[in-house]
């Protein structure tokens, strides 16, 4: 007799199923949307929340970290979106754009969408959804079966949507400011669509944050299209509150002699998983991924990204640095695919993390996954304390300890983010650094 071994859901897993089946019939208009979100939920529900058995999620054991699935977030009142007006405001000598959204509602009130570029056009992914011809892209092959993916398809409920005709450049940055107001703990499913044209150009920055002492969850996905010969730079800032759990994904595909340039920031959020899939498309294309990440107490960030050389002469390179406190963890793991008909790629990958305790901890898995023959590819990883010597050096030049320690992370930090291509950006995230090093005392 075969007896079928099913796995106990979870309090979490539970109380998902419960909201979907409370609020599918709301969900499931127009009829093509709603066939779509059962299957994503059905993906789900075959599967469970990810576990340390899941090779992507080993070191992310959401299983056991999401011990409860809070309600769906309400749509904001009066007094939520009021309390939205400032955020996001750490970045705004950059001169960006806000498209701001409030428990994952897009707010026009709050955005600013006036004297728009010529080819740029702004909307509601709520507007989309709720057409009958209001199709969602699929995701990139390397997480078409991801069950965040597949939660945030079954609940997503609205998000910007962004267009850049062929051949515009949009001289502002754009910001989506996503910012949780609420008073108790809720979940937000936002998604948002960016379709940049052939030969077009755009700076792109989203932002994420939300009340210190509250324990919302967020599960976020930015689908991202660039045509060939676009240029995009894309800055993410995970600001969250203390008690936050932040599952962010972006899913990006490059046409052919394009640039993509994606860095990910991380400082606040009690666990944080940024997921990135970024497919070349096109030949010649250049694609840079970086991040960093600044962890104490007993926070958990994990940077997950999968960069899919499909096609041949295309060059990638990934930097992530980690500095770690405290009890914190930090977890990077990075894959490069190499397509059998890739050839003549060139492909970089590295990471390092920077131990400020004897607690902190730091886990790298980089992977290579080649199927041609003549290409360029490597990685490395590296994992230590401060040094020894040239903390030595700086004290014996009258620097204080903290000081000196201060000057070796900035460094350490520094390297990564001057990759990112607007000076407004970098000076802002470099302040963020001192504003952290000048808590941690």
């Amino acid at each position: 007799m075969n007896v079928e071994i099913r796995q106990m859901r979870t309090a979490a897993e539970q109380a998902l199923a419960d909201a979907f089946a409370r609020h599918k019939d709301r969900l499931a208009k127009p009829a093509a949307i709603g066939a779509l979100r059962e299957a994503a939920f059905a993906r789900f529900e075959a599967s469970g929340l990810p576990h340390r058995r899941v090779e992507e999620w080993k070191y992310t054991d959401l299983r056991a970290l999401m011990r409860e699935a809070v309600p769906l977030a309400a749509p904001p009142d009066t007094n939520e979106r009021a309390r939205a007006r400032e955020a996001g405001r750490f970045i705004d000598e950059a001169g960006a754009r806000r498209i701001v959204l409030v428990n994952g509602v897009f707010a026009p009130e709050l955005s600013d969408l006036s004297d728009l570029d010529p080819g740029l056009t702004i909307g509601a992914l709520a507007d989309r959804l709720s057409r009958a011809d209001g199709a969602v892209p699929g995701a990139p092959g390397a997480l078409d079966e991801d069950t965040a993916v597949s939660l945030n398809t079954a609940f997503m409920g609205d998000g910007a949507v962004i267009a850049v005709a062929p051949g515009a450049t949009i001289g502002r940055p754009l910001h989506i400011v996503s910012v949780v107001t609420a008073a108790s703990p809720c979940a937000v499913f936002a998604r948002s669509l960016v379709d940049i044209g052939n030969d077009a150009q755009m700076t792109l920055i989203e932002s994420h944050e939300g009340p210190a002492d509250l324990a919302y969850q967020v599960n976020s996905v930015l689908q991202l299209a660039a045509g060939d010969k676009a240029r995009l730079d894309h800055v993410k800032v995970v600001r969250e509150g203390g008690r936050a759990l932040h599952i962010g994904t972006l899913m990006a595909t490059a046409g052919a002699d394009a640039a993509l340039n994606t860095f990910v920031f991380t400082v606040g959020g009690a666990v944080v998983r940024n997921q990135l899939a970024i497919v070349l498309n096109g030949e010649r294309t250049e694609a840079h991924v970086g991040g960093a990440s600044l962890l104490r107490g007993s926070q958990h960030a994990d940077n997950t990204l999968v960069v899919d050389h499909a096609v041949p002469h295309c060059t990638s390179r990934e930097v992530f640095k980690s500095v770690v406190d405290g009890d914190a963890r930090s977890v990077f793991q990075g894959k490069i695919v190499v397509r059998p008909n890739a050839q003549k790629t060139d492909g970089k990958m590295a990471a390092h993390a920077l131990l400020l305790s004897e607690s902190a901890e730091a886990d790298a898995k980089p992977e290579l996954e080649i199927f041609a023959d003549d290409v360029v590819c490597g990685h490395g990883a590296t994992a230590g304390a401060l040094d020894g010597e040239l903390l030595f050096y700086l004290k014996a030049r009258g620097i204080p300890q903290k000081q000196a320690e201060a000057l070796m992370i900035e460094a350490f930090v520094g390297e990564a983010v001057e990759g990112i291509a607007n000076g407004a950006v970098r000076e802002a995230l470099m302040q963020t650094v001192s504003g952290w090093l000048a808590a941690r005392g």
